[in-house]
């Protein structure tokens, strides 16, 4: 896992592209916090009281926005899974990101890190939903980890009764993701910080 400094600490947040009960992508998100280690402070924000987008309340945005909007904006490492639904992402997790980077002064996306995985009942296992989301999230100034792609198929054979991811397979990948995903994040947090630091002693 990823290097840590003392008095360091990552902040990670992650959001379900689903509300349903029974998600599997919800359970995805689970597995993976379950697999962040102990100095990571993390929370799983939910989108069920997230109103349909309207740009006319972008300016006076309802509270629920707002929190999810300050909670992206704090966090070092946003950790996002979709479902696919027609070849794209969820409406509900689409809504979402239309709702937080607008007005675009005030898009809490711009260099944030992102960790993407999906998880489809079919074969494919999500792969259309994860390339509209990285294209979205590149074009809001997110950076979106490359490598690897944690796509889980046939997600209805993958996860026990009680939500527990049993693929070991994927259980690697997300491993390995998470490391990267916390590797990019604390170095995009330090050089930020060293920035700051050049900049404020000029």
């Amino acid at each position: 896992m990823a290097e840590f400094m003392k008095d360091e600490t990552v902040k990670v947040i992650g959001i379900a592209g689903s509300i349903r009960q029974g998600s599997f992508n919800r359970m995805l998100l689970s597995n993976m916090f379950k697999l962040l280690p102990e100095w990571a402070e993390k929370e799983i924000v939910e989108l069920n009281a997230i109103p349909v987008f309207n740009q006319d309340l972008e300016h006076d945005q309802p509270a629920e926005v707002t929190m999810i909007k300050e909670k992206v904006r704090q966090a070092d490492l946003v950790i996002f899974t979709t479902p696919e639904y027609n070849h794209s992402m969820s409406g509900v997790l689409k809504n979402t990101l239309d709702w937080l980077s607008r007005p675009p002064v005030h898009n809490p996306f711009s260099w944030k890190v992102a960790a993407i995985a999906s998880a489809s009942t079919g074969a494919v296992g999500g792969a259309r939903a994860q390339e509209d989301l990285r294209r979205t999230l590149t074009s809001l100034g997110a950076i979106a980890v490359p490598r690897p792609e944690v796509m889980i198929v046939n997600a209805d054979k993958k996860f026990s009764q009680d939500g527990i991811l049993t693929d070991p397979i994927a259980k690697n990948l997300i491993a390995e993701l998470l490391d990267n995903s916390l590797r990019l994040a604390l170095s995009v947090k330090r050089a930020q910080y060293e920035t700051l630091t050049v900049f404020s002693r000029a």
